[in-house]
Protein backbone atom coordinates (compact mmCIF):
# COMPACT_ATOMS: atom_id res chain seq x y z
CA UNK A 1 0.00 0.00 0.00
CA UNK A 2 2.48 2.18 1.05
CA UNK A 3 4.95 1.68 -2.17
CA UNK A 4 1.53 2.37 -4.42
CA UNK A 5 0.78 5.90 -2.64
CA UNK A 6 -2.66 7.05 -1.83
CA UNK A 7 -4.39 4.71 -4.34
CA UNK A 8 -2.73 1.14 -2.99
CA UNK A 9 -5.90 -0.05 -2.22
CA UNK A 10 -8.92 0.91 -4.44
CA UNK A 11 -11.37 2.14 -2.42
CA UNK A 12 -9.03 2.29 0.26
CA UNK A 13 -8.24 -0.36 3.58
CA UNK A 14 -11.26 -1.73 5.68
CA UNK A 15 -11.20 -4.35 8.20
CA UNK A 16 -12.48 -7.25 5.47
CA UNK A 17 -9.28 -6.27 3.38
CA UNK A 18 -6.83 -6.58 6.60
CA UNK A 19 -8.04 -9.70 7.71
CA UNK A 20 -7.69 -10.57 4.47
CA UNK A 21 -3.88 -9.78 3.87
CA UNK A 22 -3.26 -10.46 7.66
CA UNK A 23 -4.90 -13.45 8.61
CA UNK A 24 -5.77 -11.53 12.22
CA UNK A 25 -9.08 -11.43 13.77
CA UNK A 26 -11.92 -8.86 12.57
CA UNK A 27 -11.09 -7.28 15.99
CA UNK A 28 -7.55 -7.09 15.89
CA UNK A 29 -7.54 -5.12 12.62
CA UNK A 30 -10.55 -2.86 13.89
CA UNK A 31 -7.60 -1.97 16.43
CA UNK A 32 -4.77 -2.17 14.75
CA UNK A 33 -6.38 -0.27 11.91
CA UNK A 34 -7.36 2.61 14.84
CA UNK A 35 -3.86 2.69 16.13
CA UNK A 36 -2.75 3.65 12.64
CA UNK A 37 -5.17 6.44 12.86
CA UNK A 38 -4.05 7.85 15.95
CA UNK A 39 -0.30 8.01 15.25
CA UNK A 40 -1.63 9.97 11.99
CA UNK A 41 -0.61 6.92 9.63
CA UNK A 42 -4.30 6.60 7.86
CA UNK A 43 -6.90 8.40 8.06
CA UNK A 44 -10.50 7.14 8.41
CA UNK A 45 -13.30 7.81 6.12
CA UNK A 46 -16.56 7.27 6.75
CA UNK A 47 -18.10 5.40 9.82
CA UNK A 48 -19.58 1.85 11.22
CA UNK A 49 -19.40 -1.02 8.75
CA UNK A 50 -18.48 1.11 5.37
CA UNK A 51 -15.60 2.51 7.77
CA UNK A 52 -12.94 2.50 5.17
CA UNK A 53 -8.73 4.04 5.71
CA UNK A 54 -6.88 6.01 3.62
CA UNK A 55 -3.06 6.56 3.96
CA UNK A 56 -2.00 9.95 5.54
CA UNK A 57 0.40 11.71 3.21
Amino acid sequence: MLAAGPEGFEGGMNARKYVALTKASKATATWDMQNLVQIGAMRSVGGGRSTRYELSL
